[in-house]
């Protein structure tokens, strides 16, 4: 629906009229409201919505979507993806203002595996670690090397507790087990943020999942990771890692604050959406910027037939690919960790 209302919006910026907005797809349940020229309404099936513009398919529609100049048209495509792009910046700035930025040059124990080297050296979560071996510790890159140069001998860590100073001597395992050689996840503590540098980090974090969404495909191909981490879901997925999110957020237990993982959930989802919707796929928002390309470009449209069957194709390879990832949610169900 974000996305939708991208669209939109963008449209009637430009004067195009938008003949409908749905909630849901067709058939049509109920009209809702009109405001202006536009009915909203209500459609049975809930599995997102629509905006549709007077002339989208016929360039002889005056003062219609395909009669537009080709510039505009490029920008209301983009309008959706940035929507879902905007609202994602919007929900991990709430988070960073309640979780603050982490200082990335202070490393901190966030857990301790039990009979492991670090338990049984004392430490505990929440300590900073300062140094090791004298080698002050400025990132977990630093621990993370320093212990790994010492397997099997003892080192020594420096460390704070509610601002006291304290060191003790472990040896880190050799080989290291799953947990780690010392046995310990390391994290950083949280510094508070304003609302600008929430923006900030929610820009970043945006970044960091498209470089790692768009990537994906070549980092399994290559087994860098395993494909079961790159799998599709459907709304049944989705559905499933929301109430997971869900439950994780209304733990009495929870180390974070109420709602985070459900914000963050939606943060994803919105990422995901208005990024591949701009991929060059007919039927999707950037197969629809490629076709309008060259009438920018060169002042020449391709033909609306041609564009209309290879959309129809896009569309129907879409359905099918849908209806293939849905199903797989229910024969072969998704694990979540």
């Amino acid at each position: 629906m974000v996305h939708e209302l991208g669209h939109y919006l963008a449209a009637k910026l430009f004067g195009i009229k938008v003949q409908e907005f749905g909630i849901g797809f067709p058939p049509r349940i109920v009209r809702l409201f009109k405001i202006q020229e536009t009915e909203f309404t209500l459609n049975a099936i809930p599995l997102g919505g629509f905006a549709l513009p007077a002339g989208e398919n016929d360039p002889d529609v005056p003062g219609g979507f395909s009669a537009a100049a080709p510039w505009k048209r490029i920008f209301i495509f983009v309008a959706g993806p940035a929507m879902n792009l905007l609202a994602a910046l919007v929900l991990y700035a709430i988070i960073f203002v309640q979780l603050g930025r982490p200082d990335l040059s202070t490393v901190q124990v966030m857990s301790v595996s039990d009979d492991s080297p670090a338990q049984q050296a004392g430490l505990q979560v929440g300590d900073v670690i300062t140094r090791i071996n004298g080698r002050a510790v400025n990132s977990s890159q630093d621990l993370r090397d320093e212990i790994y140069a010492n397997l099997g001998e003892e080192v020594q860590l420096d460390y704070e507790r509610n601002g006291q100073a304290a060191s003790t001597q472990l040896t880190p395992r050799d080989p290291a087990p799953a947990d780690g050689a010392i046995g310990i996840s390391m994290g950083h503590p949280s510094i508070p943020v304003g609302l600008g540098e929430a923006l900030s980090q929610g820009a970043l974090a945006i970044y960091d999942q498209g470089e790692l969404l768009l990537t994906l495909p070549m980092r399994i191909a290559s087994g860098e990771i395993d494909s079961s981490q790159g799998r599709l879901v459907g709304y049944k997925g989705m559905y499933d890692i929301y109430t997971e999110v869900r439950e994780a957020d209304a733990a009495p237990d929870s180390p974070l604050p109420s709602g985070v993982n459900t914000l963050s959930f939606f943060a994803s989802i919105s990422v995901s959406l208005g990024l591949l919707n701009l991929l060059p796929v007919p039927a999707l928002d950037g197969g629809r910027i490629l076709f309008t390309l060259p009438e920018l470009l060169f002042g020449k449209r391709i033909p609306i037939a041609y564009q209309n069957a290879v959309n129809l194709v896009g569309i129907a390879f879409l359905l099918m690919a849908m209806v293939y990832i849905n199903l797989q949610d229910f024969l072969n169900p998704l694990v979540i960790p």
